[in-house]
C-alpha cells in the first residue's frame, strides 16, 4: 500500500516539474473595475481589450495599458472614450483609470434622406466618330421611282 502512495506522490510531483520558480512569484496584472454609463442607457459598451455590456454596467478590467471604450446603440452615433491607466508608484499593484465612470453622452443619427438612392453609376460615354467630310449628293437620275428629297 505504501509503494502506491509513493508511486502517486513521485507522479503528482513530476507533473509540478515544469513550472519554475519565477513563474510561481509573478502575480497575474492588476484589474480594475470600471463603471460605464450613457445617455441615454442601454447602449452597448465595449472595451478595446474586449469586454462588454449594456449601460450602466461594471466591468474588471485588466489594467496594464491605456484603453479605449466604445458606446453603441442603434440610431445614435457611436462614440469612443480614450480611458488612461494610473499607476502607483509606491505600489505597482494598485492602479485606477481616468475616468471612472466612463461616461457617454450619445448623439442622435441623422435620419436617412426619404427617396434618396444612390446616384447610378454613369457608364462610360462612348465616343462619337468623326464625321467624314460631306460629299456632294450624286444626282438622282430623271427617270428615278423614287420622290425627290424636300428642297429640290
Amino acid at each position: 500500500m505504501r509503494i502506491i502512495v509513493v508511486v502517486a506522490a513521485g507522479l503528482g510531483l513530476a507533473g509540478c516539474s515544469s513550472f519554475s520558480m519565477p513563474d510561481m512569484l509573478k502575480s497575474a496584472p492588476p484589474t480594475v473595475t470600471v463603471q460605464m454609463e450613457s445617455l441615454p442607457a442601454g447602449a452597448e459598451a465595449r472595451t478595446s481589450t474586449g469586454q462588454s455590456c449594456k449601460t450602466p454596467c461594471a466591468v474588471a478590467v485588466t489594467v496594464e495599458n491605456n484603453f479605449t471604450v466604445t458606446f453603441t446603440l442603434p440610431k445614435y452615433q457611436p462614440e469612443t472614450v480614450p480611458v488612461t491607466v494610473i499607476r502607483d508608484p509606491a505600489s505597482p499593484a494598485s492602479s485606477a483609470v481616468d475616468p471612472n465612470p466612463v461616461y457617454a453622452e450619445l448623439q442622435l443619427a441623422p435620419p436617412p434622406k426619404r427617396g434618396a438612392r444612390p446616384a447610378p453609376k454613369a457608364a462610360p460615354k462612348a465616343k462619337k466618330p468623326k464625321a467624314a467630310p460631306a460629299a456632294a449628293e450624286p444626282a438622282e437620275p430623271a427617270n428615278s421611282p423614287f420622290p425627290p428629297p424636300p428642297g429640290r
